[in-house]
């Protein structure tokens, strides 16, 4: 029997730094499961093209002309739930980060990372659904804690310990397939506790229940300061 063939993953590219953005585009159509759609060069630029193309993945950039890709970030998940949006910005610093995830990027990325280790980042994005490596992990915890995030604990009954575990695990950036591994189960059975933890958190997607946790006090401080 034939293996099933992988989805190939359409990537929109959301940078003004013409070098910068074609440097990316020739280095991610050098890979078979990915194919760069479409590019464009600001925000109102990456929301047409958004709803036109239908990306599986927005590679955005936050300093764009006309309009912030913070901006167009928060507009696009108005508008189109669905869409993914990765940052991949040369600004690392907590406010940034947390102002990005809280606009509802998917992820977030250093434009300083290594060529290979962003083609990686992007594929274990496509199947998990989150890219926010440990550093800027411990940077989003920090940034909620300077704002004062962080209400009354959860109901810890809601999740079973092996979920409040698996939560643990995506605040430390662990893919599915890492934390299957810490489990000692599947892929499948750690996608099933994901799907739970998404219900009970009444969130849609890693990223937000990963800030749910650090709100909620799920994630506590001691776990995040191995990040």
């Amino acid at each position: 029997m034939a293996a099933a063939k992988k989805k190939q993953i359409n990537v929109l590219i959301a940078d003004d730094q013409t070098l910068f953005r074609e440097g990316i585009k020739d280095l991610l159509e050098a890979e078979k499961e990915i194919c760069v759609i479409g590019e464009a060069v600001d925000g109102q630029d990456v929301l047409r093209m958004a709803k036109k193309l239908k990306p599986d993945v927005i590679l955005m950039d936050i300093k764009l002309p006309h309009l912030d890709g913070i901006s167009a970030t928060r507009q696009i998940r108005t508008e189109m739930p669905a869409t993914n949006i990765l940052i991949l910005s040369s600004f690392e610093d907590e406010a940034h980060v947390l102002e990005a995830i809280q606009a509802g990027a998917n992820g977030y990325l250093s434009k300083m990372l290594p060529a290979s280790e962003l083609v990686r980042a992007l594929k274990t994005f496509a199947t998990d659904g989150v890219m926010i490596p440990q550093s800027v992990m411990g940077k989003l915890l920090q940034g909620l804690r300077s704002k004062g995030a962080g209400g009354p604990e959860a109901n810890l009954t809601a999740l079973t310990k092996t979920e409040i575990r698996v939560l643990s695990f995506l605040g430390r950036g662990l893919s599915n397939k890492e934390i299957a591994a810490q489990l000692g189960c599947s892929v499948k059975t750690v996608k099933n506790h994901l799907n739970s933890i998404f219900q009970k958190l009444n969130v849609s997607n890693r990223t937000e229940a990963v800030v749910k946790g650090i709100e909620t006090g799920l994630i506590s401080a001691e776990e995040s300061r191995s990040l």
